[in-house]
C-alpha cells in the first residue's frame, strides 16, 4: 500500500466518496494506492524483504480524473503514475500479473450508469487533487481487520 498525504479537503472529499459509495472497505481502510493485489501468504518474506529494499525517494501526485471501469469508480493519478508503477514492479507481483494501474478506488456501483454520474458530479466538483507519497506498508488482511506487518518511509 502507499498511503497519499493530501491536503485536508482532499483528504475528506476522498473519505467522504469511500464512505458513501464503498462503506464496507471505507471502513477498514482510506484512501490508498494498492500497489500489490492478494498474495499467497508464502510471498510475505519476499514482499517484506522487496519493500525493504525499496530505494524510491517521496513523490508528488495530481489526480486529474476520474474513471469508471464496470461498477467501480477510481481516482487515477497523472502526475506520479510512473512513480506509483515503478513501485508495483518493485514489489515483484509476479509473471502472471494483471496490467497495472495505480489508482484510489472511489466506490463500487450496482448500476454502470450510476457509476458514470457519480464519476462526471466528482471530477467537476473536486479536481484536480494533489498529494505526495511518503510512505508504504504491507498489510496483512484477515476477514474484516487489516493488520500492518511493516513499514517504510521512502527515502529514509
Amino acid at each position: 500500500m502507499a498511503w497519499p498525504v493530501l491536503g485536508e479537503a482532499d483528504d475528506t472529499a476522498l473519505r467522504r466518496l469511500r464512505a458513501q459509495y464503498h462503506p464496507e472497505e471505507a471502513a477498514l481502510i482510506g484512501p490508498h494506492f494498492t500497489l500489490v493485489f492478494g498474495v499467497a501468504a508464502e510471498r510475505e518474506g519476499p514482499l517484506r524483504a522487496a519493500l525493504q529494499g525499496v530505494t524510491q525517494r517521496p513523490f508528488w501526485f495530481m489526480i486529474e480524473r476520474i474513471v469508471r471501469s464496470d461498477f467501480y469508480l477510481y481516482a487515477q493519478p497523472s502526475d506520479g503514475a510512473a512513480e506509483l508503477t515503478e513501485l508495483h514492479e518493485a514489489l515483484g507481483s509476479g509473471p502472471d500479473r494483471e496490467p497495472f494501474e495505480p489508482h484510489i478506488t472511489l466506490g463500487r456501483f450496482r448500476d454502470a450508469a450510476e457509476a458514470e454520474q457519480v464519476a462526471r458530479i466528482v471530477g467537476r466538483q473536486n479536481l484536480p487533487m494533489t498529494g505526495r507519497i511518503e510512505e508504504l506498508a504491507l498489510l496483512r488482511r484477515t476477514g474484516g481487520t487489516l493488520e500492518t506487518l511493516a513499514s517504510i518511509r521512502l527515502g529514509a
